[in-house]
């Protein structure tokens, strides 16, 4: 099971954020590390803003800037925390927006949980679970079960290259493919709530509703 620990990279428009937890100091080092390590060409690319944690000190932020600038030669925005945003609301703004990105394969009896939305740059296998309050994009095929909207959020969407889950689920609504043969699509499927049952459906498509 994959869970949020001290350690997190939240997305705003502007870019990723690093939110550290109170905790020990050196389980965040671990835990930052590893998961450099697990995503670091996706990190590569990004715009990482900085640092926010709930109990760091000066040199324990230096610290973590030197992990990520000179043990991984990642750099930080030099703009910093977009202005418009005053310090008690830099979680609120984050939270509304974050999104876990996830860049492998998840096999079969891998659990990956988060209170935001979660996009995968690979495949789910059967036996693989996938659960989110917000939505799911997986650039892939999706053949595991996907949750999106656990916490009752009927707006939450799945969205795939290729969909054929074991089950789906959009807040408390539960939606199967049909059984059978299965005319497969050339483009990317989403499924969405649509009169309280879920509806599976082209992604680029004709909205005729």
């Amino acid at each position: 099971m994959v869970k949020e620990g001290f350690v997190s990279f939240r997305g705003i428009k502007e870019g990723i954020y690093i939110h550290v937890k109170k905790g020990d100091f050196n389980r965040i080092k671990v835990e930052l590390i590893e998961k450099l390590k697990k995503s670091i060409d996706f990190f590569r690319g990004a715009n990482i803003l900085g640092i926010r944690g709930e109990d760091l000190s000066e040199s324990q932020k230096k610290e973590l800037f030197q992990i990520i600038e000179e043990e991984y030669k990642l750099s930080l925005s030099k703009q910093g925390l977009p202005s418009h945003l005053e310090i008690g609301d830099i979680n609120r703004e984050i939270t509304k927006s974050m999104t876990k990105f996830i860049s492998s394969t998840i096999r079969s009896g891998q659990i990956i949980e988060h209170d935001g939305s979660i996009v995968i740059i690979g495949d789910v296998n059967p036996g693989a679970l996938i659960r989110a309050k917000g939505n799911i994009v997986i650039l892939g095929s999706l053949k595991g079960v996907a949750h999106a909207g656990i916490d009752g959020n009927d707006k939450a969407i799945i969205a795939a290259y290729d969909l054929q889950p074991t089950q789906l689920r959009i807040g408390n609504i539960i939606g199967r493919k049909p059984d059978g043969e299965v005319v497969a699509s050339d483009l990317p499927e989403v499924a969405r709530v649509y009169n309280g049952e879920v509806l599976i459906e082209p992604y680029l498509r004709k909205n005729n509703r």
